[in-house]
């Protein structure tokens, strides 16, 4: 979920999403066309009597269509707090609050294992929801009648905060319902298979919002699709995590004495050749046995076809490759091999050595073997040309 930072509370950076820039001025505007209905919805929940011609005249209605997205986004931000609030005090790290086209989003640096954490901290969030609209209702009955368009905001937030909460209780995983739901199910059976459960309610509940919103709202489609994708994605995460349980990189990589490396000195036409013959999209760059930098087919790909005797590995190298250790957790590699847009990571000792690299393709290889009943380490008694196959 990326975005540009617009500030930072608790030490959480808060992030907007370009989506978001769209979404906020078409809530605004949808909540200013209806705001006449709104008033006698919010006039018949109450009891009050908002005259909704007052509101509608000039351009306050606009401007009460900004404030009222305003306020409903400043919620979503707050129910996110709540949630990442709980998980600081468990112990547990926030990478940013994200707001975006369907809402929020707090970015955790890994998510939480322990039922019990997970379970207060999904509830903390709608739990911040509720208590803003209390607060929203408190306000708009404490109002007087002279301020009936401040009156309003408070009183559709009062309505939104409380349905936000609703909505988000739903066992529609990865929503906060669909995770509480994983955290009881996670009392009496293993994480994993607790997230394949509450993954396939939350598929169930994408399908049936779907169709749900095929004839009512368009928006629903959308967020009913990103359900779905959340759902299978942090299920399949999450299966492969505890597939790599007490594995290590060492496991998995391919060792020192099978790997290829290049030198400097190299031309790109003949990284390309080697590239094409050995299979292999990315190599370390060595220079009197040390390890110097990486270099990839995307980076050999930039030089025109015409140039690339002239030019060579070290003009094109990355020359701060990420790296690992041999004794770091193979799924701590995995997700920095993501978190960093890298396809492979040169394997370092102690003393700064090059000792073996390990790729994505090792990763799910591994997984493949893991899945039949094997172990990683049978990769390890794999030949020479079976290794250079895993390191592409």
């Amino acid at each position: 979920m990326r975005g540009f930072r617009v500030g930072s509370a608790f030490g959480i950076p808060v992030r907007l999403n370009w989506t978001f820039l769209i979404v906020l001025p078409l809530f605004a505007v949808f909540i200013a066309w209806d705001i006449a209905e709104l008033v006698v919805v919010i006039n018949q929940l109450f009891g009050a009597t908002m005259d909704p011609d007052q509101l509608t005249g000039g351009n306050l209605q606009w401007v009460l269509g900004l404030a009222s997205a305003l306020g409903l986004f400043t919620g979503v931000l707050l129910h996110e707090f709540g949630h990442s609030l709980v998980a600081l005090r468990y112990g547990y790290e926030i990478d940013s609050i994200t707001l975006w086209l369907l809402g929020g989003v707090a970015s955790f640096t890994e998510f939480p294992e322990n039922w019990r954490h997970e379970l207060v901290i999904a509830i903390a969030g709608p739990v911040v929801s509720v208590l803003l609209g209390v607060g929203s209702y408190v306000a708009f009955i404490s109002l007087p009648p002279s301020v009936d368009a401040v009156r309003f905001v408070f009183g559709y937030l009062a309505i939104l905060n409380i349905v936000l909460a609703a909505f988000n209780l739903l066992p529609g995983f990865p929503m906060d319902g669909g995770r509480i739901l994983r955290a009881l199910l996670a009392r009496t059976q293993p994480h994993a298979k607790a997230t394949q459960q509450a993954a396939a309610v939350g598929k169930v509940f994408a399908f049936g919002l779907g169709l749900l919103g095929l004839f009512t709202n368009w928006f629903l489609i959308v967020l009913a699709f990103f359900i779905y994708i959340a759902a299978s994605g942090e299920a399949q995460q999450t299966t492969i995590k505890a597939a790599f349980e007490d594995i290590t990189v060492s496991d998995v990589m391919t060792s020192e004495e099978n790997l290829e490396t290049v030198s400097e000195e190299t031309t790109i036409s003949d990284l390309l050749a080697r590239m094409f013959t050995e299979r292999h999209i990315g190599y370390p760059v060595m220079r009197n046995g040390d390890l110097v930098g990486m270099v990839t087919l995307d980076d050999a790909g930039a030089i025109e076809e015409v140039e690339r005797d002239a030019y060579r590995v070290e003009d094109v190298m990355s020359t701060e490759p990420h790296t690992t250790s041999p004794d770091a957790d193979a799924m701590t590699a995995f997700q920095q091999m993501q978190q960093n847009g890298v396809g492979r990571l040169p394997v370092v000792n102690d003393a700064g050595d090059l000792v073996g690299i390990i790729s994505r393709t090792d990763m799910m290889r591994a997984f493949n073997v893991i899945q039949s009943g094997g172990s990683p380490r049978m990769l390890q008694s794999h030949g020479a040309s079976e290794a250079r196959e895993l390191a592409q």
